[in-house]
């Protein structure tokens, strides 16, 4: 059997004054229903009573009472469609117009008339169909509003839009005050709006996309350098535990050397005391044999014994005997200088570690062609630059530095960390380093990180700069070979290493990136075949 929702529809069970489903329905004797509400109110605001639908008069108002059976359906109906909506996803419903003739019953409009200002259905727009006069009417889709769409001033169609002034004009406004002004019908306008509108539609979603990017850029850094942190955390422990091992080690050796220090100074005092009391017995000895000869009466005897008893018996000299108690600074000493030495030993070796973590976020780095200098020359490869004697004849390229011997690497980075390594051997000069992508490269330049470069060089085969604000002189132990340069674009950091010797030569630190960053290289003036050396990107074992 069929439910009652499933057999009436929302029209049936419609309150024809409010058009929306009963609520406490009554019925009048001609047989028309309403809501208790508004029929009341309805007889409240009249002089004689009378039904809304059909204008039977009552010679006296009727007493009202709820319709149980239409309460009952109505009451199911709205239970079913709460259900109905509870299931179905909310939509932004736009509000109905109504057709502004119908009198009883209103139905949905069809189209609005800017002439008329008013909305018709389909049965009442009939005449703007039929009739020649209402077919030259400005019809639109329905609306409300219909006062936003006429011109406040002269009350005709906004029908033009003026491009000097931005805004909506009626016929009227362009001859007055729109008289000169650049117009077009507002369909033509709207058109070119929804052309820009795509446009900046696809600028948003690029927007997003590049966004979204930079969210999994940095979820990749974090992770990276989460890595990093566990990989730097385990080094050091064991950079620690090794030194404890060397404290413990150190310690161990000192108390076992002054352990047998103390035994020795033992074994010193033990033959001493031994010594000392072998010299006690024979004094005794001789202390009894003088005391007897001093009581004797034989005066022939004390004569002939008194030469070897009238001095004391021969013994050491114990006045600057002493324990050696002095010895055991020495050892703790030697301790302390071994352990020093063990310790130099162990923190020699962080630069190595820290080297070794940073080596995991080599890149490979090419050379960008489109970037060199005319006087560059670059191998096949893009891994090697030196400079030559002549110019080369290359296409014109804003990107490309005119003035100084430069070239930058193909990639960019504007996250994370990256790390490269360049062979500099057999060069009296060069320039390496990083810059960011908006630096000028026309000109003489002036490399400071203030315009975006953040460089070392080397001039006169043995003078070293960091081209910060102002230069920094390097004096460095021993020329490098092989420099390496690491970038934390998110700290802001740009370091310089000597990578045979493990040993950090310079940082700009606190700095704030914004763009891309390229590597940088200079291999310098050739110098007659004096410098002639390449600088040579030396490959990741990860790339080769």
């Amino acid at each position: 059997m069929a439910s009652s929702s499933s057999l009436l529809s929302e029209d049936q069970l419609q309150c024809s004054i409010c058009l929306d489903v009963f609520t406490d329905p009554v019925s009048t004797s001609c047989g028309h229903n309403f809501c208790m509400v508004c029929l009341n109110e309805c007889w409240d605001s009249s002089s004689h009573c009378q039904c809304p639908v059909c204008k039977t008069d009552f010679c006296r108002r009727p007493e009202l009472s709820v319709n149980t059976f239409i309460s009952g359906l109505a009451a199911q109906f709205k239970k079913s469609v709460q259900v109905k909506s509870s299931r179905a996803p909310e939509k932004s419903a736009k509000p109905q117009v109504l057709c502004d003739v119908c009198c009883e019953k209103r139905s949905a409009a069809l189209k609005s008339c800017l002439i008329c200002m008013a909305s018709y259905c389909k049965t009442h727009l009939d005449p703007h169909e039929r009739i020649a006069s209402f077919r030259k009417h400005k019809l639109m889709d329905p609306v409300e509003n219909l006062e936003d769409y006429i011109c406040q001033k002269h009350e005709r169609p906004l029908e033009l839009f003026c491009r000097d002034d931005q805004t909506c004009v009626c016929q009227f406004c362009t001859e007055t005050d729109h008289k000169t002004h650049s117009t077009v019908p507002i369909e033509e306008e709207s058109e070119e709006k929804k052309t820009q509108l795509v446009k900046t539609q696809a600028e948003v979603q690029q927007m997003i996309q590049d966004r979204l990017k930079k969210i999994e850029d940095i979820k990749q850094s974090v992770e990276l350098n989460k890595k990093s942190t566990e990989k730097e955390k385990a080094d050091s422990v064991e950079v620690f535990r090794a030194l404890l091992h060397c404290i413990e080690r150190s310690q161990a050796e000192l108390l076992e050397v002054m352990e047998e220090k103390q035994k020795a100074a033992e074994r010193q005092a033990e033959e001493f005391i031994k010594e000392l009391e072998q010299e006690i017995t024979e004094l005794k000895m001789r202390d009894t044999e003088l005391e007897q000869l001093s009581h004797t009466e034989d005066h022939l005897h004390l004569l002939q014994v008194y030469p070897s008893l009238c001095s004391p018996p021969h013994t050491k000299n114990w006045t600057e005997v002493r324990i050696n108690s002095h010895l055991r600074v020495e050892p703790l000493r030697r301790a302390l200088t071994q352990l020093q030495e063990e310790l130099s030993k162990e923190m020699e070796k962080i630069p190595e570690i820290k080297i070794k973590r940073i080596q995991q976020h080599a890149v490979d780095v090419t050379l960008d062609p489109d970037t060199a200098h005319p006087k560059l020359l670059l191998s096949d490869d893009g891994k090697q630059v030196t400079c030559g004697d002549k110019r080369q004849h290359l296409p014109e390229n804003p990107a490309r530095f005119d003035y100084c011997v430069c070239v930058l690497g193909k990639e960019g980075f504007s996250s994370g960390r990256f790390y490269y390594e360049v062979q500099i051997s057999g060069k009296t000069e060069w320039d390496l380093g990083v810059v960011r992508e908006s630096s000028n490269r026309n000109g003489q330049i002036k490399a400071s990180p203030k315009n975006g470069y953040w460089t070392i060089w080397l001039r006169n085969k043995a003078e070293y700069h960091a081209l910060d604000s102002p230069p920094v002189p390097l004096f460095l132990k021993q020329a490098p070979q092989k420099v390496g340069v690491f970038v934390d674009y998110e700290e802001g950091l740009v370091s310089f290493y000597d990578v045979e010797s493990r040993s950090h030569v310079y940082s700009f630190a606190g700095q704030s990136f914004t763009e891309k960053l390229y590597p940088f290289f200079s291999p310098g003036l050739n110098y007659g075949g004096k410098s002639s050396a390449p600088l040579i990107i030396t490959p990741d074992e990860r790339y080769t």
